[in-house]
């Protein structure tokens, strides 16, 4: 049974039509009426986002049948607002199709998909889609490909008629033309002022072929003519090895092209018997080889997550090994959780389907597990296995999020729960210091999405603001003989506590005592320690948070009667007011550790514009897909908005990460500026 199972992700660049094509292989595979992205009936997407925007937003999972298999399609959003969602279907498929707009050939996202599917090995397919638009040169497309690609792109096919008047194509392979009726496709001679093209091709594929193996290759330079399944068994090793990156062109819209493709998917995209072993850890540590087959234990990897506020939390999964079936008792090692499967599910785009078994290959999901999340290993409670994580990109926009009313506010951490749930791509946490929750996505297109489902699924309207830099102070100077007095006497017992101190510079905050003679006794050293941490909670020059100041006790005076902790406690925070004018302090700036990867010819744009923003270049380095990383360190009052700016420089071809990486120095106008600002603040 797992033999005949595909599971085949669809990527491709913003409106190059691939939820069109997964919904006309549903359509003909099903004899279901075809849906429509312009009129929001299509099965990928069901969610009230994508239908107001047209756009894919989320990953969806379409299952086909084809000639007795079994083929599941993962439609995969364009945009790169959505990368998280095409990190993790490839990291569970074995093929896949790159779709492009014949009249736009390859576009960024394209690039970028394709780069993705490269770096994890997957056999891909590219499909021109939409040849039937004016203006559509089928040679310029594919050596477009070979160009920006770097691809070993074979043309599997050749159109009959090019632009408007396309109508079909000759298969190079079986070497007959295939023609829409204005209906279905028929077969049909190959017309003679093709075949000079069409043999061209096909010698061009055989020789793709013959270069699979030395045996073929010898076959081949010595004038012998390999045989159907020698060619059809070299392209499929070809395809699988990623030496051969097969074309083949067709229009979503009048359904040409669909039925070779789905051919293509059995004939040339591996099987789940193909595969390599998965690897993973056992509950010791030590590694772990599951196969893709029905006879190995059951392991399974959840790569979605959905989570509907009505019905609740759907998780979905690859099966990685054996097979599952209602019923059946699994074990979840990150929670070390034993549960029942009382349901199994296929998945149909927004929909499930009751099933009662599934098979290694296969897409599943389980409905309602509480604890078990996207990235978890599922398995046989007797054979436990984990298996690797899917490393998502991490935030790189940050806004501060403001609810409206405190019962919004309430609302918020829950809801942001269920979105984290369902997007691996966001972080949420809560900045004491500035009292603000900040929700950091990977773009202003990503946040703007959040910000619509929690309106529309969720009924919770928030607006944002910017977020407010967290600076620090410290000092450059040391200070000595600095003393803090607090004397309050009223008659009865009063405060006395008298402190000497040093302050200088050091790595960290730090307190010690060097106290002769007892003039502070022993159990004050605490309370003079906890007043200065306290007085390090805000400096004096615009109440941001001291760091990198060392404290040393040298002296002081007690009373008998009057003294207490709150004296010595108070008297501490009084020494280090008075230290702190004389150490000359100044505002720290956080610096932010970036790494912006675009294509070669772009560097100098980036780099001028990142000295800009008072960045430091530190290395300049080749990405495996031959791009570059250039490394900075930036502050991040600089870099608040670099993500869309980096999208306008490179017209969305570029990316950053981001880590947070020191606190330096800021420049005498920053700190000018934020002095005013608190001067301002504390006159209000």
């Amino acid at each position: 049974m797992e033999n005949k199972i595909r599971n085949i992700a669809i990527l491709g660049h913003l409106q190059s039509g691939k939820t069109s094509l997964v919904e006309a292989l549903y359509s003909i595979t099903s004899n279901a009426p075809k849906g429509s992205v312009e009129k929001g009936n299509t099965i990928s997407d069901y969610t009230q986002e994508e239908k107001a925007r047209m756009n894919s937003i989320k990953s969806a999972i379409v299952p086909i049948k084809h000639n007795d298999y079994k083929i599941n399609l993962i439609d995969v959003p364009g945009s790169d607002d959505f990368i998280g969602e095409a990190v993790a279907a490839i990291h569970v498929v074995k093929g896949a199709v790159l779709v492009l707009d014949a009249q736009a050939g390859v576009e960024v996202q394209t690039i970028k998909h394709w780069n993705m599917l490269k770096k994890n090995g997957i056999p891909t397919i590219l499909f021109l889609n939409k040849m039937d638009k004016s203006d559509v040169h089928f040679d310029n497309v594919v050596e477009d490909i070979r160009k920006k690609l770097g691809t070993n792109a074979v043309p599997f096919c050749y159109p009959l008629a090019a632009g408007d008047k396309f109508d079909g194509f000759v298969n190079c392979i079986d070497l007959v033309g295939r023609k829409w009726n204005g209906n279905v496709c028929q077969d049909v001679e190959i017309p003679a002022d093709l075949k000079s093209k069409v043999f061209e091709l096909n010698n061009t594929m055989v020789e793709a072929v013959a270069e699979t193996s030395e045996e073929l290759m010898d076959k081949f330079f010595a004038g012998e003519e390999l045989s159907k399944e020698e060619i059809q068994q070299g392209l499929r090793t070809g395809i699988l090895n990623g030496e051969i990156s097969p074309v083949i062109c067709g229009s979503a819209l009048k359904n040409i092209g669909l039925n070779t493709l789905l051919d293509m998917f059995i004939k040339y995209m591996a099987n789940p018997s193909d595969l390599k072993p998965i690897v993973g850890v056992d509950a010791n540590g030590n590694k772990v080889e599951r196969k893709t087959l029905d006879e190995e234990p059951f392991s399974a990897f959840v790569f979605k997550t959905v989570v509907d506020p009505y019905s609740g939390v759907s998780s979905i999964f690859k099966i990685y090994s054996g097979t599952i079936k209602a019923g059946d008792e699994i074990f979840v090692p990150e929670i070390k959780k034993n549960l029942s499967v009382s349901q199994l599910f296929s998945v149909l785009g927004g929909k499930t389907v009751a099933v009662q078994e599934l098979h290694a290959g296969d897409i599943g999901c389980v409905t309602k597990v509480e604890g078990l999340e996207t990235s978890m290993t599922i398995c046989n409670p007797k054979n436990v296995v984990v298996y690797p994580k899917i490393a998502f990109p991490s935030p790189v926009y940050y806004r501060a999020l403001v609810p409206k009313t405190k019962q919004d506010e309430d609302k918020l951490s829950m809801i942001l729960k269920r979105i984290e749930a369902e997007d691996k791509s966001i972080e949420e946490r809560h900045n004491r210091e500035t009292s603000q929750r900040l929700l950091g996505t990977l773009s202003l297109g990503h946040l703007n999405y959040i910000l619509e489902k929690m309106k529309n699924s969720y009924k919770l309207d928030v607006s944002t603001e910017d977020v407010k830099i967290v600076y620090r102070e410290t000092i450059k100077t040391k200070s000595t003989e600095n003393q803090g007095r607090y004397i309050k006497q009223s008659g009865g017992s009063g405060f006395y506590g008298v402190v000497v101190m040093d302050f200088e510079p050091a790595e960290e905050n730090t307190f010690t005592e060097e106290i002769f003679g007892g003039s502070v006794p022993k159990n004050y050293f605490p309370a003079v320690e906890k007043g200065f941490f306290e007085a390090c909670e805000k400096g004096l020059l615009a109440g941001f948070p001291v760091i990198g100041v060392h404290a040393t006790l040298k002296d002081g005076k007690y009373h008998p009667v009057d003294s207490n902790e709150l004296a010595f406690k108070m008297a501490a925070i009084l020494a280090f007011k008075e230290a702190y004018p004389k150490c000359k302090p100044v505002i720290l700036e956080p610096i932010i550790k970036i790494v912006v990867s675009v294509n070669s010819d772009l560097t100098g744009d980036i780099i001028s514009d990142l000295n800009q923003r008072r960045a430091r270049i530190m290395g300049i380095d080749a990405n495996p897909d031959g791009s570059q990383a250039i490394t900075a360190l930036v502050p991040e009052a600089e870099i608040i908005e670099y993500v869309n700016d980096l999208k306008s420089i490179t017209q969305g071809a570029g990316s950053f990460t981001r880590e947070f990486n020191s606190y330096e120095e800021a420049p005498g106008y920053v700190q000018d500026k934020l002095i005013a600002a608190a001067k301002a603040a504390q006159a209000q």
